[in-house]
C-alpha cells in the first residue's frame, strides 16, 4: 500500500473516531445552547470543520478539541441559553458563562477537572476555585425554604427532620392559620407542607388558598383526611400524602415539587434560600 493509500486509511479511521464523540457533543451542545435544533446545528458545523482540518484530526484527544470548538462557536454568536422554567437550568443560567461551562463539562460530561480546565483555557487552580463557587451557587439556588403547617408537634418534628435531611431549610412550623401566614410573610418560603385539620378549628385548605392568593406557593397536603380535597373539587391545590406516611413519600413529593417548573405566570417554584 502506497503512502497516499495509507494516509487515506488513517484519515478515515480518525474521522470514524471523531464520529464516536457525536452523542457527547450533542448532549453538551444542547446544554450549552438550550435549544436542540441549534445544538445539533453547532455539532454539524464543527464536525464539518474537523473532518477537513488535518491538524484537528491529528489531535490525540479530539473530544476535548471538539468541546472547545463548540464553545468558540457559541462565543462568536454571543450565545446564552434562553430563560428556562426548570430550576436546575435556571440555576446554571445564573452563573457566569465560563463557570456554567466548567460545571457542565465536569458534572454533565464527566470530564476530569484538568481536562475541563484545558477545554476552557483556564489554569487548574482557577478552575478549582470557579467550580467550587459554581457548585455552591447552584446548591443555594436549589435549596428550598419550606414552611410546615401541622398542629401535632411530633409529626411536625418528623417532617422538619426529613426536610433538613434532604438539605432544604425549614423556615418554621405553625399549628394555626394565623401563625402560618405570619411565617410565610416573614420568610417567603418556596414550598409548604400542610395538614388539613389544624388547631383552633383552622383548615389547611384555607391556608393554601390564602397563600395562593398572596403569591404562587406550591403546597403538599399531609393529612389523615386525603379525600377532603377531592370532595370539594380542589385537587388542583396540591398533591396529597395520606397519614400515616413514610419518609420516602415525603422526600419524593418534595423533590417533585422543587424540580417541577413553576405554573405559567407565576414566579419560579424555587428561589435562592433566604
Amino acid at each position: 500500500m502506497d503512502r497516499r493509500a495509507n494516509t487515506s486509511t488513517n484519515r478515515e479511521e480518525r474521522i470514524h473516531n471523531l464520529m464516536a464523540h457525536v452523542p457527547y457533543l450533542r448532549r453538551y451542545a444542547l446544554a450549552l445552547t438550550g435549544d436542540p435544533d441549534l445544538g445539533d446545528g453547532f455539532v454539524t458545523r464543527i464536525l464539518d470543520d474537523a473532518m477537513t482540518a488535518d491538524d484537528f484530526i491529528r489531535l490525540e484527544n479530539p473530544r476535548l478539541a471538539l468541546y472547545a470548538a463548540l464553545n468558540e462557536l457559541a462565543d462568536t454568536m454571543a450565545l446564552r441559553p434562553a430563560p428556562s422554567p426548570r430550576p436546575v437550568e435556571a440555576a446554571l443560567a445564573a452563573l457566569p458563562e465560563d463557570a456554567r461551562r466548567l460545571y457542565l463539562l465536569v458534572s454533565l460530561e464527566d470530564l476530569p477537572l484538568h481536562d475541563a480546565a484545558a477545554v476552557l483555557g483556564l489554569p487548574v487552580e482557577t478552575a478549582v476555585e470557579r467550580l467550587n463557587d459554581a457548585r455552591r451557587q447552584v446548591r443555594e439556588r436549589l435549596t428550598a425554604t419550606i414552611l410546615i403547617v401541622e398542629d401535632d408537634a411530633i409529626i411536625a418534628f418528623d417532617l422538619a427532620e426529613t426536610v433538613r435531611g434532604m438539605g432544604h431549610m425549614v423556615c418554621g412550623t405553625a399549628p394555626t392559620m394565623d401563625e402560618a401566614l405570619t411565617l410565610a410573610a416573614a420568610h417567603t418560603p418556596t414550598l409548604a407542607l400542610l395538614d388539613i385539620r389544624l388547631a383552633e378549628g383552622d383548615n389547611g385548605i384555607e391556608v393554601a388558598r390564602e397563600l395562593r392568593r398572596r403569591r404562587f406557593l406550591p403546597v403538599i397536603f399531609v393529612t389523615a383526611f386525603p379525600d377532603e380535597l377531592a370532595k370539594r373539587g380542589l385537587e388542583h391545590l396540591g398533591p396529597v400524602i395520606p397519614k400515616p406516611f413514610t419518609r420516602d413519600q415525603i422526600e419524593q413529593a418534595i423533590t417533585r415539587a422543587v424540580f417541577t417548573p413553576a405554573e405559567s405566570g407565576g414566579p419560579a417554584a424555587v428561589s435562592p434560600a433566604a
